[in-house]
Protein backbone atom coordinates (compact mmCIF):
# COMPACT_ATOMS: atom_id res chain seq x y z
CA UNK A 1 0.00 0.00 0.00
CA UNK A 2 1.08 3.67 -0.20
CA UNK A 3 1.04 6.46 2.05
CA UNK A 4 -0.61 9.59 2.55
CA UNK A 5 1.87 11.29 0.14
CA UNK A 6 -0.24 8.97 -2.71
CA UNK A 7 -2.40 11.85 -3.89
CA UNK A 8 0.32 14.59 -4.57
CA UNK A 9 2.68 11.96 -5.82
CA UNK A 10 -0.31 11.20 -8.53
CA UNK A 11 -0.30 14.96 -9.25
CA UNK A 12 3.23 15.77 -9.69
CA UNK A 13 3.98 12.80 -12.08
CA UNK A 14 0.90 13.49 -13.97
CA UNK A 15 1.96 17.14 -14.15
CA UNK A 16 5.92 15.99 -14.75
CA UNK A 17 4.90 13.82 -17.96
CA UNK A 18 2.67 16.52 -19.25
CA UNK A 19 5.61 19.11 -19.02
CA UNK A 20 8.03 16.77 -20.87
CA UNK A 21 6.06 16.85 -24.10
CA UNK A 22 4.18 20.03 -24.58
CA UNK A 23 7.19 22.07 -23.89
CA UNK A 24 8.35 20.30 -27.00
CA UNK A 25 5.40 20.51 -29.05
CA UNK A 26 4.49 24.68 -27.91
CA UNK A 27 7.88 26.11 -27.09
CA UNK A 28 7.62 28.34 -23.94
CA UNK A 29 4.69 26.17 -22.17
CA UNK A 30 4.57 25.24 -18.69
CA UNK A 31 2.29 23.12 -16.43
CA UNK A 32 0.54 24.45 -13.00
CA UNK A 33 -0.95 22.95 -10.51
CA UNK A 34 -2.96 25.55 -8.80
CA UNK A 35 -6.84 26.35 -8.49
CA UNK A 36 -8.06 27.75 -12.15
CA UNK A 37 -8.00 31.26 -12.19
CA UNK A 38 -7.54 34.42 -15.06
CA UNK A 39 -4.40 33.82 -17.29
CA UNK A 40 -1.27 35.19 -16.29
CA UNK A 41 -1.96 35.42 -12.52
CA UNK A 42 -0.89 31.88 -11.14
CA UNK A 43 -1.83 29.87 -14.31
CA UNK A 44 0.62 30.12 -17.29
CA UNK A 45 0.16 32.50 -19.85
CA UNK A 46 0.72 29.52 -22.20
CA UNK A 47 0.47 26.05 -21.04
CA UNK A 48 -1.92 23.67 -18.95
CA UNK A 49 -3.17 24.03 -15.22
CA UNK A 50 -3.72 20.59 -13.38
CA UNK A 51 -6.49 21.29 -11.00
CA UNK A 52 -7.71 18.12 -8.95
CA UNK A 53 -11.24 18.99 -7.93
CA UNK A 54 -12.67 15.88 -6.68
CA UNK A 55 -11.61 12.63 -4.81
CA UNK A 56 -14.49 9.95 -4.04
CA UNK A 57 -13.95 6.17 -2.72
CA UNK A 58 -13.21 3.77 -5.35
CA UNK A 59 -16.22 1.08 -5.03
CA UNK A 60 -13.95 -2.08 -6.17
CA UNK A 61 -11.38 -1.31 -2.94
CA UNK A 62 -14.16 -0.11 -0.54
CA UNK A 63 -15.72 -3.40 -0.77
CA UNK A 64 -12.60 -5.09 -0.51
CA UNK A 65 -11.76 -3.76 3.03
CA UNK A 66 -15.36 -4.17 4.93
CA UNK A 67 -13.90 -5.87 7.62
CA UNK A 68 -10.93 -3.95 9.43
CA UNK A 69 -11.78 -3.93 12.59
CA UNK A 70 -13.66 -6.24 15.48
CA UNK A 71 -17.26 -5.63 16.85
CA UNK A 72 -15.35 -3.40 19.84
CA UNK A 73 -13.35 -1.39 17.48
CA UNK A 74 -9.48 -3.27 17.54
CA UNK A 75 -8.12 -3.30 14.43
CA UNK A 76 -8.03 -6.86 12.55
CA UNK A 77 -5.60 -5.31 9.89
CA UNK A 78 -4.22 -2.06 9.08
CA UNK A 79 -7.21 -0.26 7.42
CA UNK A 80 -6.86 0.85 4.05
CA UNK A 81 -9.17 3.64 1.78
CA UNK A 82 -8.96 3.33 -1.95
CA UNK A 83 -9.66 6.73 -4.44
CA UNK A 84 -11.03 7.14 -7.39
CA UNK A 85 -8.99 11.36 -8.43
CA UNK A 86 -10.61 13.59 -10.92
CA UNK A 87 -8.83 16.54 -12.77
CA UNK A 88 -9.60 19.37 -14.79
CA UNK A 89 -7.05 20.14 -16.91
CA UNK A 90 -7.58 23.82 -18.34
CA UNK A 91 -5.61 25.11 -21.51
CA UNK A 92 -3.65 28.79 -21.48
CA UNK A 93 -2.49 30.42 -24.53
CA UNK A 94 -2.73 32.69 -27.74
CA UNK A 95 -6.22 31.73 -28.82
CA UNK A 96 -5.20 33.53 -32.76
CA UNK A 97 -2.47 30.73 -32.99
CA UNK A 98 -4.77 28.06 -31.49
CA UNK A 99 -2.44 27.10 -28.62
CA UNK A 100 -4.91 25.86 -26.46
CA UNK A 101 -6.10 23.49 -28.68
CA UNK A 102 -2.54 22.79 -29.64
CA UNK A 103 -1.78 22.01 -26.03
CA UNK A 104 -5.03 19.99 -25.53
CA UNK A 105 -3.71 17.68 -28.47
CA UNK A 106 -0.87 17.14 -27.09
CA UNK A 107 -1.87 16.72 -23.26
CA UNK A 108 -4.56 14.25 -24.78
CA UNK A 109 -1.47 12.07 -26.86
CA UNK A 110 0.02 12.03 -23.40
CA UNK A 111 -2.50 10.58 -21.80
CA UNK A 112 -2.77 7.83 -24.59
CA UNK A 113 0.72 7.22 -24.85
CA UNK A 114 1.26 6.95 -20.46
CA UNK A 115 -1.96 5.44 -19.24
CA UNK A 116 -0.54 3.70 -16.71
CA UNK A 117 1.61 5.24 -13.95
CA UNK A 118 4.67 2.68 -13.50
CA UNK A 119 7.17 2.35 -10.58
CA UNK A 120 9.50 3.75 -13.01
CA UNK A 121 7.92 7.08 -13.40
CA UNK A 122 6.84 7.45 -9.66
CA UNK A 123 10.60 7.18 -8.67
CA UNK A 124 11.61 9.84 -11.46
CA UNK A 125 9.21 11.96 -9.40
CA UNK A 126 10.01 11.53 -6.12
CA UNK A 127 13.93 11.67 -6.93
CA UNK A 128 13.20 14.68 -8.88
CA UNK A 129 14.48 17.59 -6.67
CA UNK A 130 11.79 19.86 -7.57
CA UNK A 131 9.22 17.28 -5.72
CA UNK A 132 11.73 16.91 -2.86
CA UNK A 133 8.94 17.13 -0.56
CA UNK A 134 7.88 13.44 -1.75
CA UNK A 135 10.87 11.68 -0.79
CA UNK A 136 9.16 9.42 1.48
CA UNK A 137 6.17 8.49 -0.74
CA UNK A 138 5.67 4.79 -1.16
CA UNK A 139 3.07 5.08 -4.09
CA UNK A 140 5.48 2.38 -6.26
CA UNK A 141 4.76 0.07 -3.41
CA UNK A 142 0.98 0.03 -4.32
CA UNK A 143 -0.11 -3.74 -5.39
CA UNK A 144 -2.52 -2.06 -8.08
CA UNK A 145 -1.49 0.69 -10.52
CA UNK A 146 -2.95 3.75 -11.38
CA UNK A 147 -4.62 4.25 -14.29
CA UNK A 148 -5.45 7.39 -15.75
CA UNK A 149 -8.65 7.69 -18.11
CA UNK A 150 -10.50 10.40 -19.89
CA UNK A 151 -13.64 11.06 -17.93
CA UNK A 152 -17.31 11.29 -19.92
CA UNK A 153 -18.42 14.99 -19.06
CA UNK A 154 -20.79 16.43 -21.04
CA UNK A 155 -21.36 20.36 -21.33
CA UNK A 156 -24.00 20.46 -18.75
CA UNK A 157 -21.37 18.61 -16.21
CA UNK A 158 -18.52 20.68 -17.40
CA UNK A 159 -20.64 24.04 -16.63
CA UNK A 160 -21.48 22.44 -12.86
CA UNK A 161 -17.72 22.44 -12.50
CA UNK A 162 -16.67 25.48 -13.26
CA UNK A 163 -19.34 27.27 -11.60
CA UNK A 164 -17.71 26.20 -8.43
CA UNK A 165 -15.07 28.15 -9.50
CA UNK A 166 -16.25 31.53 -8.28
CA UNK A 167 -15.80 34.67 -10.76
CA UNK A 168 -13.48 32.48 -12.99
CA UNK A 169 -13.68 32.76 -16.93
CA UNK A 170 -13.58 29.24 -18.67
CA UNK A 171 -11.19 28.52 -20.72
CA UNK A 172 -10.69 25.14 -22.97
CA UNK A 173 -10.85 22.25 -20.86
CA UNK A 174 -9.97 18.49 -20.76
CA UNK A 175 -11.36 16.19 -18.04
CA UNK A 176 -9.71 13.03 -16.60
CA UNK A 177 -10.00 10.60 -13.75
CA UNK A 178 -6.80 8.51 -11.79
CA UNK A 179 -8.15 5.17 -10.55
CA UNK A 180 -7.55 4.03 -8.13
CA UNK A 181 -4.75 5.38 -5.67
CA UNK A 182 -4.72 2.87 -2.18
CA UNK A 183 -3.92 4.94 0.75
CA UNK A 184 -2.83 2.61 4.46
CA UNK A 185 -3.95 3.61 7.83
CA UNK A 186 -1.04 4.50 9.45
CA UNK A 187 -2.64 2.61 13.31
CA UNK A 188 -1.28 -0.42 13.67
CA UNK A 189 -3.04 -3.84 14.90
CA UNK A 190 -1.30 -6.01 17.58
CA UNK A 191 -0.57 -9.14 16.31
CA UNK A 192 -0.84 -12.71 18.72
CA UNK A 193 2.13 -15.35 19.05
CA UNK A 194 1.67 -17.98 16.54
CA UNK A 195 0.28 -21.14 16.57
CA UNK A 196 3.10 -24.21 17.06
CA UNK A 197 1.10 -27.11 17.33
CA UNK A 198 -2.22 -28.17 15.45
CA UNK A 199 -4.09 -31.60 15.71
CA UNK A 200 -4.83 -32.20 11.88
CA UNK A 201 -4.10 -31.01 8.40
CA UNK A 202 -5.28 -31.62 5.05
CA UNK A 203 -2.91 -32.13 1.85
CA UNK A 204 -3.99 -31.80 -1.97
CA UNK A 205 -4.44 -34.91 -3.47
CA UNK A 206 -2.96 -34.71 -7.01
CA UNK A 207 -1.53 -37.79 -9.31
CA UNK A 208 2.08 -36.47 -8.56
CA UNK A 209 2.84 -34.48 -5.67
CA UNK A 210 0.87 -34.71 -3.25
CA UNK A 211 2.89 -33.10 -0.37
CA UNK A 212 5.63 -30.88 0.74
CA UNK A 213 6.94 -30.70 4.44
CA UNK A 214 9.86 -30.17 6.74
CA UNK A 215 11.31 -32.91 8.09
CA UNK A 216 11.21 -32.35 11.41
CA UNK A 217 6.94 -32.27 11.35
CA UNK A 218 4.27 -31.24 8.47
CA UNK A 219 3.32 -28.49 10.34
CA UNK A 220 6.80 -26.91 11.11
CA UNK A 221 7.93 -24.13 9.41
CA UNK A 222 10.24 -24.25 6.37
CA UNK A 223 13.97 -22.43 6.46
CA UNK A 224 17.30 -22.69 5.01
CA UNK A 225 18.68 -25.30 7.53
CA UNK A 226 15.66 -27.07 6.56
CA UNK A 227 14.96 -31.12 4.99
CA UNK A 228 12.41 -31.08 2.42
CA UNK A 229 10.52 -34.20 2.10
CA UNK A 230 8.32 -34.67 -0.89
CA UNK A 231 5.83 -37.27 -1.12
CA UNK A 232 4.04 -38.44 -3.98
CA UNK A 233 3.74 -41.18 -6.86
CA UNK A 234 6.12 -41.84 -9.71
CA UNK A 235 8.55 -39.18 -8.36
CA UNK A 236 11.44 -41.27 -9.69
CA UNK A 237 10.12 -41.86 -13.29
CA UNK A 238 11.21 -44.76 -15.31
CA UNK A 239 14.13 -47.07 -14.36
CA UNK A 240 13.91 -49.88 -16.97
CA UNK A 241 16.97 -48.22 -18.54
CA UNK A 242 18.74 -50.54 -15.66
CA UNK A 243 18.50 -54.01 -15.99
CA UNK A 244 18.82 -56.69 -13.51
CA UNK A 245 20.36 -59.11 -15.22
CA UNK A 246 23.09 -57.07 -16.59
CA UNK A 247 24.63 -56.40 -12.66
CA UNK A 248 23.85 -57.57 -9.19
CA UNK A 249 21.10 -56.13 -6.77
CA UNK A 250 23.55 -53.89 -4.99
CA UNK A 251 25.03 -52.76 -7.95
CA UNK A 252 21.91 -51.68 -9.78
CA UNK A 253 21.48 -49.40 -6.36
CA UNK A 254 23.74 -47.67 -6.58
CA UNK A 255 23.59 -46.92 -10.71
CA UNK A 256 20.31 -46.07 -10.42
CA UNK A 257 20.83 -43.51 -7.24
CA UNK A 258 23.28 -41.85 -9.58
CA UNK A 259 21.54 -41.96 -12.35
CA UNK A 260 18.50 -40.24 -10.71
CA UNK A 261 20.52 -37.62 -9.39
CA UNK A 262 21.70 -36.49 -12.61
CA UNK A 263 18.73 -36.55 -14.00
CA UNK A 264 16.14 -35.59 -11.93
CA UNK A 265 16.03 -31.64 -10.43
CA UNK A 266 13.79 -29.82 -8.27
CA UNK A 267 13.05 -26.42 -9.68
CA UNK A 268 12.46 -23.76 -6.24
CA UNK A 269 10.99 -20.34 -8.11
CA UNK A 270 14.05 -19.15 -9.76
CA UNK A 271 16.49 -22.32 -8.42
CA UNK A 272 17.04 -25.65 -9.75
CA UNK A 273 18.44 -27.95 -7.07
CA UNK A 274 19.57 -31.43 -7.02
CA UNK A 275 18.14 -33.78 -4.24
CA UNK A 276 20.36 -35.94 -1.88
CA UNK A 277 17.97 -39.08 -1.86
CA UNK A 278 15.07 -40.10 -4.04
CA UNK A 279 12.68 -43.05 -4.18
CA UNK A 280 9.27 -43.68 -6.16
CA UNK A 281 7.21 -42.27 -3.58
CA UNK A 282 9.26 -39.20 -1.52
CA UNK A 283 12.23 -37.26 -2.20
CA UNK A 284 14.67 -35.72 0.07
CA UNK A 285 16.51 -31.94 -0.51
CA UNK A 286 18.79 -30.64 2.11
CA UNK A 287 18.30 -26.97 1.94
CA UNK A 288 21.57 -26.56 4.26
CA UNK A 289 23.81 -28.37 2.11
CA UNK A 290 22.88 -26.05 -1.20
CA UNK A 291 25.85 -24.36 -2.34
CA UNK A 292 25.98 -20.95 -2.28
CA UNK A 293 25.20 -19.68 -5.73
CA UNK A 294 21.83 -22.16 -4.99
CA UNK A 295 20.79 -20.45 -2.10
CA UNK A 296 20.86 -16.69 -3.64
CA UNK A 297 17.91 -17.85 -6.11
CA UNK A 298 15.96 -18.39 -3.10
CA UNK A 299 13.38 -16.12 -1.33
CA UNK A 300 10.87 -15.71 1.35
CA UNK A 301 7.76 -15.89 0.56
CA UNK A 302 5.12 -18.42 -1.14
CA UNK A 303 7.38 -20.65 -3.64
CA UNK A 304 6.44 -22.88 -6.18
CA UNK A 305 8.36 -26.57 -6.49
CA UNK A 306 8.11 -28.55 -9.14
CA UNK A 307 10.12 -31.93 -10.23
CA UNK A 308 12.10 -32.22 -13.79
CA UNK A 309 12.56 -35.47 -15.22
CA UNK A 310 15.33 -34.81 -17.64
CA UNK A 311 14.75 -36.66 -21.05
CA UNK A 312 18.74 -37.94 -22.08
CA UNK A 313 19.86 -36.32 -25.78
CA UNK A 314 20.29 -39.13 -28.22
CA UNK A 315 22.00 -36.71 -30.70
CA UNK A 316 24.31 -33.54 -29.88
CA UNK A 317 22.39 -31.50 -31.38
CA UNK A 318 19.11 -32.04 -29.50
CA UNK A 319 17.75 -29.43 -27.08
CA UNK A 320 17.50 -30.44 -23.62
CA UNK A 321 13.68 -31.68 -22.62
CA UNK A 322 12.07 -32.01 -19.53
CA UNK A 323 8.84 -33.94 -18.03
CA UNK A 324 7.94 -31.68 -15.36
CA UNK A 325 5.17 -33.08 -12.45
CA UNK A 326 2.66 -30.64 -11.06
CA UNK A 327 3.43 -27.28 -9.34
CA UNK A 328 3.17 -27.21 -5.34
CA UNK A 329 3.20 -24.45 -3.13
CA UNK A 330 4.67 -24.38 0.16
CA UNK A 331 5.88 -20.96 2.17
CA UNK A 332 9.92 -20.53 2.82
CA UNK A 333 10.32 -18.72 6.22
CA UNK A 334 13.58 -16.12 6.46
CA UNK A 335 15.31 -16.38 9.92
CA UNK A 336 16.75 -13.58 12.19
CA UNK A 337 20.52 -13.35 12.17
CA UNK A 338 20.87 -10.33 14.08
CA UNK A 339 18.96 -7.01 15.26
CA UNK A 340 20.78 -3.53 16.11
CA UNK A 341 18.79 -0.72 17.34
CA UNK A 342 19.87 2.89 16.01
CA UNK A 343 19.10 6.13 16.46
CA UNK A 344 17.32 5.15 19.30
CA UNK A 345 14.62 8.35 21.43
CA UNK A 346 13.46 8.79 24.19
CA UNK A 347 10.04 10.59 23.91
CA UNK A 348 9.17 10.60 27.87
CA UNK A 349 6.51 8.97 29.73
CA UNK A 350 8.49 5.43 28.88
CA UNK A 351 8.32 5.46 24.68
CA UNK A 352 10.75 5.34 22.43
CA UNK A 353 11.43 6.31 18.61
CA UNK A 354 14.53 4.40 16.84
CA UNK A 355 15.46 2.14 13.68
CA UNK A 356 15.71 -1.31 14.27
CA UNK A 357 18.28 -2.84 11.40
CA UNK A 358 17.17 -6.63 10.40
CA UNK A 359 19.50 -8.71 8.94
CA UNK A 360 17.97 -12.39 7.54
CA UNK A 361 19.42 -15.04 5.82
CA UNK A 362 17.36 -14.54 2.63
CA UNK A 363 17.68 -11.75 0.35
CA UNK A 364 14.92 -9.55 0.19
CA UNK A 365 13.42 -8.21 -3.00
CA UNK A 366 12.95 -4.50 -3.79
CA UNK A 367 9.20 -5.51 -4.47
CA UNK A 368 8.72 -7.43 -1.26
CA UNK A 369 6.28 -6.72 1.70
CA UNK A 370 8.20 -7.23 4.82
CA UNK A 371 6.03 -6.29 8.17
CA UNK A 372 7.62 -6.54 11.28
CA UNK A 373 5.88 -8.08 14.32
CA UNK A 374 7.05 -6.82 18.27
CA UNK A 375 5.59 -8.70 21.47
CA UNK A 376 6.80 -7.80 25.04
CA UNK A 377 7.68 -10.41 27.29
CA UNK A 378 5.57 -9.11 30.21
CA UNK A 379 2.49 -9.88 32.23
CA UNK A 380 0.64 -7.19 30.19
CA UNK A 381 2.29 -7.62 26.52
CA UNK A 382 2.31 -4.57 24.19
CA UNK A 383 2.26 -5.56 20.61
CA UNK A 384 3.36 -3.73 17.87
CA UNK A 385 3.35 -4.39 13.88
CA UNK A 386 5.89 -1.86 11.82
CA UNK A 387 6.52 -1.91 7.84
CA UNK A 388 9.97 -2.02 6.12
CA UNK A 389 12.12 1.11 4.55
CA UNK A 390 11.51 0.75 1.28
CA UNK A 391 14.86 -0.59 -0.74
CA UNK A 392 16.30 0.49 -3.89
CA UNK A 393 18.27 -3.11 -4.50
CA UNK A 394 18.55 -6.40 -2.93
CA UNK A 395 19.90 -7.09 0.41
CA UNK A 396 19.81 -9.28 3.60
CA UNK A 397 19.67 -5.71 5.95
CA UNK A 398 16.12 -4.22 5.96
CA UNK A 399 15.39 -1.11 8.13
CA UNK A 400 12.34 -0.64 10.39
CA UNK A 401 11.54 2.45 11.38
CA UNK A 402 9.59 2.19 14.79
CA UNK A 403 7.43 5.51 16.93
CA UNK A 404 5.71 4.98 20.27
CA UNK A 405 7.23 1.71 21.32
CA UNK A 406 6.93 1.53 24.96
CA UNK A 407 10.24 0.16 26.48
CA UNK A 408 11.08 -3.09 27.33
CA UNK A 409 12.07 -6.64 25.92
CA UNK A 410 10.40 -7.70 22.77
CA UNK A 411 10.14 -10.74 20.89
CA UNK A 412 10.94 -10.22 17.64
CA UNK A 413 9.34 -11.92 14.47
CA UNK A 414 9.96 -10.99 10.18
CA UNK A 415 7.30 -11.28 7.84
CA UNK A 416 8.14 -11.31 3.90
CA UNK A 417 5.84 -11.42 1.42
CA UNK A 418 3.64 -13.59 4.67
CA UNK A 419 6.60 -15.98 6.00
CA UNK A 420 7.44 -15.27 9.37
CA UNK A 421 10.45 -15.73 10.35
CA UNK A 422 10.32 -18.47 13.85
CA UNK A 423 10.84 -18.28 17.32
CA UNK A 424 12.89 -20.24 19.22
CA UNK A 425 11.16 -21.62 22.45
CA UNK A 426 12.65 -22.71 25.65
CA UNK A 427 13.19 -26.72 26.31
CA UNK A 428 15.32 -26.57 29.19
CA UNK A 429 13.04 -28.85 31.68
CA UNK A 430 14.63 -26.78 34.62
CA UNK A 431 14.43 -23.02 33.08
CA UNK A 432 11.66 -20.85 34.50
CA UNK A 433 10.70 -20.02 30.69
CA UNK A 434 10.20 -23.69 29.97
CA UNK A 435 7.89 -24.27 27.00
CA UNK A 436 8.01 -20.54 26.01
CA UNK A 437 8.90 -18.41 23.38
CA UNK A 438 12.49 -16.70 24.41
CA UNK A 439 14.34 -15.51 21.59
CA UNK A 440 15.20 -13.70 19.35
CA UNK A 441 15.00 -10.26 21.34
CA UNK A 442 15.43 -6.92 21.37
CA UNK A 443 15.63 -4.56 23.99
CA UNK A 444 13.86 -1.00 23.40
CA UNK A 445 15.07 1.51 26.12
Amino acid sequence: MSNYLAIATVTATLRRIIQSTIQVDVPGARVTTVRPETSGSKTPEVGVNIFLYQATPNPAWRNHDLRSRRPKGELIKQAQAGLDLYYLMSFYGNEVELEPQRLLGSTVRTIVDYPIITPEMIRETVNNPTYSYLADSTLEQQVERVVILPSMMDIEELSKVWSVLFQTPYALSFACQASAVLIEGNKTSGRALPVRRVEFYTTPNQPQITQVASEVGTNQPILTSSNIIIRGQYLDGDNDSVSLRETSRQTMRESVSQALRDRIQIRIGDAKLIPSKISENEIRLELSALPTEQVRYLRAGVQSLQILHTIPKRLRFEPELAIGSNVMPFVLCPTLMEIEVQELEDNRDGFYTAKLRVEVDLIVGTGQRVLMFLNERASNPASYIFIAKSRSEETNEVIFPIYEVKGGQYLVRVQIDGAESPLEVDTNPDSNTLEQYVSPIVLIG
